[in-house]
């Protein structure tokens, strides 16, 4: 072998090991960068496993037993699926399900309407917009006991606004309300509409921004009206902004909770009664926590399949 070749040889060797080192060196840094990065996201993985995970896969082990709070874990029994048989003949899980169909049927469905049709006036019809959309975003922002307190004020039968205003346009027998049970449920579905409205009123508003004028426009030179452009122009290019507000108040409407806590306390006779008043009543009332989490994967398994379905409708129509 002559020099050259040792040179050659040298050469190819001092690149290899340059490269080994280089490379070595590049995957030392990503190292210590995947390492910073996973420190970053810990605090955050630990909530949510803490705070989250666990207590959901810690519910679902619960259902499948019977266990009073106050006993301790020596206490849990396994049970298998007699918590689920329970409910079959449970009356009040079936009158806290029919009350949450039916607020959910109106409640989003009114809500929605009633926010979108004031969305398009403010957008269109009103001055100082910044300024209504603060006024009707405060009921959402407020305390829900403070709001309840209002509406408990309004309410009352005899002193309330509500009912003076009835009497005064000659209604001698108006409703009690809150103390009705025909009447409680219809009470909160008025207080879950208005409060969510300002919130809805913001979203649908940011979805208006985005359809151009040029489409009015042109809808206006063709002679549309304006109901024509409401129903063939802002509905459609609204889809999408109705489609998130509407899984979002529905899993809100099933959600329902510190109104009916407050102000009926599920009466009278579980005429306000909803799943998760059911639940609390259950879990912290009468301490049988199997069953609360029982009822717990019923009603996520209920808002997955509502939601589900929303979803599945409105791509069909939009494909259609």
């Amino acid at each position: 072998m002559n020099i050259n070749d040792k040179h050659s040889l040298r050469e190819v060797g001092n690149l290899n090991t340059t490269a080994k080192l280089e490379k070595r060196r590049r995957w030392d840094q990503k190292r210590k960068e995947a390492v910073v990065g996973w420190l970053f996201l810990a605090p955050e993985a630990i909530g949510i496993i803490t705070l989250a995970i666990f207590p959901i896969l810690f519910s679902l082990i619960l259902s499948f037993t019977n266990w009073n709070l106050i006993g301790g874990f020596q206490e849990m029994k396994w049970v298998g699926l007699d918590n689920f048989q329970r409910m079959i003949g449970d009356s009040k899980f079936w009158k806290a399900l029919e009350n949450n169909i039916l607020f959910t049927a109106v409640t989003v469905p009114v809500g929605l309407l009633i926010a979108m049709l004031m969305a398009v006036l403010v957008h269109t019809k009103v001055y100082a917009k910044d300024l209504f959309k603060i006024l009707f975003f405060i009921p959402y922002i407020c305390s829900t006991v403070a709001i309840a307190a209002v509406w408990a004020a309004l309410y009352h039968p005899s002193s309330g606004p509500i009912n003076q205003f009835l009497m005064a346009i000659g209604i001698d027998q108006p409703p009690k309300w809150l103390v009705d049970s025909e009447y409680a449920i219809v009470a909160i579905m008025v207080i879950a509409i208005w409060q969510a409205l300002g919130y809805q009123i913001i979203i649908f508003l940011a979805g208006l921004t985005q359809i151009s004028d040029d489409i009015y426009e042109a809808a206006r030179i063709d002679g549309a009206s304006g109901i024509q452009q409401f129903r063939y122009i802002t509905v459609p290019m609204l889809a999408p902004t109705t489609l998130f507000l509407t899984i979002t108040t529905i899993i809100g409407s099933f959600k329902v909770f510190d109104l009916i806590k407050f102000l009926t306390d599920g009466g009278p006779n579980d005429a306000s009664t909803v799943l998760v008043y059911r639940i609390y009543e259950e879990g912290f009332v009468n301490f049988n926590m199997g069953y609360a989490s029982a009822l717990s994967w019923i009603l996520f398994l209920l808002v997955i399949a509502v939601t589900s379905v929303t979803w599945v409708v409105q791509a069909r129509e939009k494909r259609g």
